[in-house]
C-alpha cells in the first residue's frame, strides 16, 4: 500500500524569513517524510541574511532557497497550510488544515530577535512533525 507523504506549505508576505526558517526546520526535523513548500504573497528578491545567519548557527543551511510567489496550485496541492502574518492573501480551500502562526517578522530585526523567532518556529515545527507522524 502506497501512502503519500503529507505536504506542508509555509506562507508569509516576503517568503524571506519566517516561512524559509520554518521550511528549513521541517526539512531538518522530518527529512523526506514530508513534502515541504514555502511561498510569499509579495516575495522578496532574496532570503533575509539575518535569517540565514540565525539558521546557520543551529547547523541548518537555507541559502539554497529562493523566495517564491504564492499561487493557488501550491495551496491546492498542500495538506497543511501555515500562514505567518499574510492575512487574507492566502486562498482558502475546503478540506485543508490551516494554522496561523503569530510570529515577529524578522525583517530589519537584530540577530537576537531573529534567534527568538527561529527558536519559536522550531518549537512549533516539532509539534507539527509529531502531529503529522501520529496521523
Amino acid at each position: 500500500m502506497h501512502v503519500s507523504k503529507p505536504a506542508v506549505l509555509f506562507v508569509c508576505i516576503h517568503n524571506a524569513g519566517r516561512s524559509q526558517m520554518a521550511a528549513g526546520w521541517l526539512r531538518h526535523l522530518a527529512g523526506d517524510t514530508v513534502e515541504i513548500r514555502s511561498a510569499g504573497s509579495e516575495p522578496a528578491d532574496q532570503i533575509n541574511p539575518v535569517a540565514i545567519e540565525a539558521m546557520r548557527e543551529v547547523g541548518i543551511d537555507i541559502t539554497g532557497s529562493t523566495p517564491q510567489l504564492l499561487d493557488t496550485q501550491a495551496v491546492r496541492d498542500s495538506d497543511v497550510v501555515i500562514t505567518m502574518g499574510c492575512g487574507d492573501a492566502c486562498p482558502i480551500f475546503p478540506g485543508k488544515r490551516y494554522e496561523d502562526w503569530e510570529l515577529t517578522d524578522p525583517a530589519g530585526q537584530p540577530i537576537d530577535v531573529v534567534r527568538e523567532v527561529r527558536d519559536d518556529i522550531r518549537d512549533r515545527v516539532e509539534k507539527l512533525v509529531a502531529e503529522l507522524q501520529a496521523a
